[in-house]
């Protein structure tokens, strides 16, 4: 993952982007924590992945991912490619295939934040948006990887399989690991990352254990119908060919609301403009590594705030930033939506449904649009669309204490739909927390029409 010709980054002038790729020579930052750490004698460092030149750490990958293409003939002058991507990965291809003459095509989830997308199209990416998680996931038949998979097999289209590539975790065995290694003097205990691909975790780690086996390698998931872009949930790794837990020290979870509240206290409280996954990651670090003399901790940031406005605005309240159209109307429904999501009595998470589902038998109201119903939805669910409501409520049962279920793909348009029933003087009715991801993810029935 080397460029080839001799940088003396030292002057920090270069003939092309690519020469500040990071390696050995020229890392990304470490940075010591100091102030919101619970500990007295262990040492966290920082690793800040958005200093790679495309703002992320998947840059690294990219630019692995095309190199070795290119050395085993894959990728020739004037390539198209095409790659499904949570939008990190999307944007380093976009940026390193428009310096070498190569095309992208990027399927990825409409759940992404509309920043990331954005950028993507302003790289030249055609963005394909399909109803998908914010990380791809595997099994989806008519998801981003399975988009992408279909358009590879059009003449002249070369897809890389970040999923799948080798090259992936080798970019981090070549780079990464040797960088943090460095920087730390051989004296790192314990490194913590994410996990979505695991390049990150199984590339690093592989080197860092060949250093010392003694290094704790841990990685750091999310629950399933979470809102942290480019990181899966448990169900969603199992399906990841390159998730290889035996390798690992240690696996943590971390829920939602936790990453994104440490993400908000890594910008105010340690200056650093961290995203969310690197607040669940730190968060993940916090709770896994004890206090003990001479632990030193690398966790891996892998990129900036400044991609999430839009996912932090619907995750940490109390910004006061007005919705995109600013209206008091819309503000006012924000507020109450949001106050719905804290009241026990109008949310039910996902793993007690089930029991409600078979025991009171409610009246599920799918609140989706009749395409995202018909491909998956609790069994037994009435599609609702919420902007028909108004004019369906006449179906709904008359007695206004029946048991109502609202169901959305991720446990947020079923809030509004609460909050409609509520005014009808439905007396029973509760969205699920995660919607029908989260139900399907934990193994529940689905069906589709």
């Amino acid at each position: 993952m080397e460029v080839q010709e001799v940088i003396d980054h030292s002057r920090r002038v270069y003939d092309s982007v690519l020469g500040l790729l990071s390696n050995v020579d020229n890392p990304t930052p470490m940075v010591q924590l100091s102030r919101l750490l619970p500990f007295e004698h262990t040492k966290v460092y920082a690793k800040l992945e958005w200093y790679n030149p495309f703002g992320a750490v998947k840059d690294r990958v990219a630019w692995n991912m095309i190199q070795d293409g290119e050395e085993s003939g894959r990728i020739t002058s004037g390539q198209k490619l095409v790659e499904p991507t949570s939008g990190n990965t999307g944007l380093a291809l976009a940026m390193v295939s428009n310096a070498k003459g190569y095309s992208l095509t990027t399927p990825l989830s409409n759940q992404i934040p509309v920043e990331k997308r954005t950028v993507l199209r302003l790289a030249g990416v055609d963005v394909v948006e399909l109803e998908d998680t914010l990380c791809p996931a595997p099994g989806a038949p008519e998801g981003a990887i399975a988009r992408a998979k279909a358009i590879s097999e059009e003449p002249d289209v070369e897809m890389l399989n970040q999923y799948a590539n080798g090259s992936n975790p080798e970019a981090h065995y070549r780079t990464t690991g040797p960088e943090v290694w460095h920087q730390t003097g051989g004296k790192i205990t314990h490194f913590v990352a994410g996990l979505g691909t695991c390049g990150t975790i199984n590339g690093s780690g592989r080197f860092l254990k060949e250093q010392d086996s003694e290094v704790q390698i841990l990685g750091v998931y999310p629950p399933a119908g979470h809102d942290i872009p480019g990181v899966r949930s448990l169900v969603q790794l199992d399906q990841t060919e390159l998730f290889t837990p035996d390798e690992y020290d240690g696996l943590v979870e971390v829920d939602n609301d936790s990453a994104f509240e440490m993400c908000q206290r890594i910008n105010q409280e340690e200056s650093l403009t961290a995203g969310p996954s690197s607040g669940m990651a730190l968060a993940g670090a916090l709770k896994a590594v004890p206090d003990e003399p001479g632990n030193v901790v690398v966790v891996i940031f892998p990129d900036s705030i400044f991609k999430y406005s839009s996912s932090v605005l619907n995750n940490v309240a109390g910004l006061g930033a007005a919705p995109p159209s600013g209206t008091k109307r819309e503000q006012l429904l924000d507020s109450m939506i949001e106050n719905a999501r804290a009241n026990p009595d109008l949310v039910i998470d996902v793993d007690a449904a089930p029991n409600l589902w078979h025991e009171e038998k409610p009246l599920v109201i799918d609140v989706r649009e009749p395409g995202a119903h018909s491909q998956r939805h609790i069994p037994g669910a009435i599609n609702m669309p919420l902007d028909e409501l108004p004019v369906l409520a006449e179906f709904l049962p008359e007695k206004r204490d029946a048991p109502l279920l609202s169901v959305c793909e991720r446990g947020n348009l079923s809030l509004s739909g609460v909050l409609f029933l509520k005014s009808l003087g439905y007396q029973n009715v509760r969205s699920i927390t995660g919607g029908t991801e989260a139900w399907d993810q934990n193994g529940f029935t689905v069906t589709s029409a």
